[in-house]
């Protein structure tokens, strides 16, 4: 009887084997224990499958969220790269300043020594001092009196007058005959100027300018772009603006609220000296 109810119940559950002794009705109770929870199995595989097609479901955005998030970030660069920008190009504009200072004096250092002696104001004709110097210079363009696109467009030694092609300290025009008595481009496009008057003139200084990015590039002004060196009576080069230059006057050449022709001619000191200079640098 028991054999026939084990059958029934093995069979019930869809069961394909003989019959087997009750003795080992236990082999049939473990042989078919898949079978017997098929169904309970599948239903709990599938709620587990789902489960986890659920949480695999991430959080999207809508285009409206994305649209404002781009409409943020665009606000934000526009208010934070113009700074960036001028930040980056002051800093150039600061370490070309600082190498080509030191270019001018290892120059004059290599003249004294080739030629033991030192050039000093006064004892120079008209123009003289670029063809001195010229040797002592890595060169890519001798732009004479301003023959080149690379250089200031000028007419001629001596020949003086305002310009528009630079500009002062705040943006004034500002006169052009400290930069007219010869001109070259050095080898990492850095503009060299000289002034280099007649020895009959009262005014016997010699002045070096340096455009430390170039003729082509802006801003094109003095105390931004533009920096100028006096040659002194001893032979040393001091920047202008320094103790003992021609221009100290901060308050005319090199201030935000001067007009001065020459505003901007005395900032090569305070470039140099001053840790935020061009950071503050008028607009």
């Amino acid at each position: 009887m028991v054999k026939k109810r084990a059958m029934i119940e093995i069979q019930g559950e869809g069961a394909t084997c003989k019959t087997a002794p009750q003795r080992d009705l236990a082999v049939f109770e473990i042989c078919f224990w898949p079978e017997r929870f098929k169904d309970k199995i599948s239903r709990n595989s599938y709620r587990l499958k789902r489960q986890t097609s659920i949480n695999l479901r991430k959080p999207a955005f809508t285009m409206a969220e994305v649209l404002i998030t781009l409409g943020i970030i665009g606000v934000v660069a526009a208010m934070t790269l113009p700074s960036l920008i001028n930040n980056s190009r002051n800093k150039e504009l600061e370490a070309s300043l600082k190498k080509n200072y030191s270019v001018i004096q290892q120059a004059l250092d290599m003249y004294q020594t080739q030629n033991e002696t030192r050039i000093i104001p006064g004892s120079l004709k008209a123009g003289e001092l670029r063809t001195l110097l010229m040797p002592y210079f890595n060169i890519i363009e001798d732009c004479g009196t301003g023959s080149s696109s690379k250089c200031l467009p000028n007419f001629g030694i001596d020949i003086e007058g305002t310009s528009d092609l630079y500009k002062g300290f705040s943006k004034e025009k500002i006169n052009l005959d400290l930069v007219d008595d010869g001109q070259f481009v050095l080898n990492d496009g850095s503009l060299i100027l000289f002034e280099n008057t007649k020895p009959t003139y009262n005014n016997r200084n010699l002045f070096i300018s340096v455009d430390v990015n170039g003729y082509n590039k802006r801003p094109n002004r003095w105390g931004h772009d533009l920096f100028t060196f006096q040659l002194m009576n001893d032979g040393r080069i001091l920047p202008m603006g320094a103790e003992d230059s021609l221009y100290t006057d901060m308050n005319t050449y090199c201030s935000s609220n001067s007009t001065h022709l020459y505003n901007g001619i005395a900032c090569t000191y305070r470039a140099l000296t001053e840790k935020d200079y061009f950071k503050n640098l008028p607009k």
